[in-house]
């Protein structure tokens, strides 16, 4: 059995306060779980308003999958955060056996 995890590091630019940063990582990982059936988790403690730090993990049997499911993710990350102000900065893929 696999273990598959993706860090998806996020800058939210028009967030002012708090309040704004949690609307987009709340929406982010609603989404995600729903459409992907994975497990979304932040990760980071509230600090900085702009930045936020998400952890997704997938278990499956096979290493190809999970490497084909983190990457849609992924991608369905950067489209669900695009209208909401948001963007990818950075992303980790790890897997684990």
């Amino acid at each position: 059995m696999s273990v598959g995890q993706l860090t998806l590091e996020i800058g939210i630019e028009h967030a002012q306060s708090l309040k704004d940063r949690r609307q987009v990582v709340r929406s982010l990982k609603d989404k995600l779980r729903h459409g992907f059936n994975v497990s979304v988790a932040e990760l980071d403690e509230s600090l900085v308003w702009n930045r936020a730090s998400i952890g997704v993990v997938a278990i499956s049997n096979s290493r190809d999958y999970l490497a084909g499911q983190l990457s849609e993710v992924e991608s369905a990350a950067e489209r669900i955060l695009l209208p909401l102000g948001a963007a990818i900065l950075d992303s980790a893929m790890e897997m684990l056996d």
